[in-house]
């Protein structure tokens, strides 16, 4: 391969790092069968290696902090930090790492990888929108930003706290919506 070549792939691939302060990871699940509770958590940090001329080869790297959990209410949010549910205490951090990536006929992006939550591991696959056009922010700094959606279900990550409801069916949902509204900064 000419040097050329090793000068124009290498030019085609940039590093990323999460902006925390920009970026946000939110769920909704079921509250009693009868209304969705949202909350998010805020300590997201990572990384993402984007090839332009080959998606395939790009990388994305996630970290959340559970302890950043806020549903707007300090009791649940207590109740969720608790071995009943995130256990923070042994399990400080989600991850999420792709090992792959696709762009689809219809042009949207899937980022497919495992997912570790309360120290279990499963594949799961996000649709991705973006990035969108990279901007310069009034520092000089280069960004992109990324929505990426998901569902999972709670009970495959050994979050099995319930209650059955006196009137049937029972106090959580298991299927959890997940979005992760992403904004990167160039290294």
């Amino acid at each position: 391969m000419s040097s050329a070549a090793n000068v124009s792939s290498a030019a085609a691939v940039s590093n990323w790092n999460i902006d925390p302060v920009h970026s946000i990871a939110e769920f909704r699940v079921k509250h009693m069968m009868i209304s969705s509770v949202r909350g998010q958590f805020t300590g997201v940090t990572g990384t993402l290696t984007f090839n332009e001329s080959d998606l395939s080869q790009s990388r994305v790297e996630a970290v959340i902090d559970v302890s950043t959990i806020n549903t707007h209410d300090v009791q649940r949010d207590g109740h969720l930090k608790s071995p009943d549910f995130f256990d923070v205490e042994k399990f400080p951090t989600m991850t999420f790492r792709s090992s792959r990536i696709t762009r689809k006929a219809d042009g949207s992006v899937s980022v497919s990888g495992p997912l570790t939550v309360h120290g279990v591991s499963k594949d799961v696959e996000f649709e991705v929108e973006g990035p969108t056009p990279p901007a310069k922010d009034p520092w000089g700094n280069t960004r992109v930003g990324v929505t990426a959606k998901t569902r999972v279900n709670r009970t495959d990550f050994g979050l099995t706290f319930n209650a059955t409801l006196e009137t049937g069916g029972v106090l959580v949902g298991e299927d959890v919506a997940i979005t992760l509204e992403l904004e990167f900064v160039k290294a």
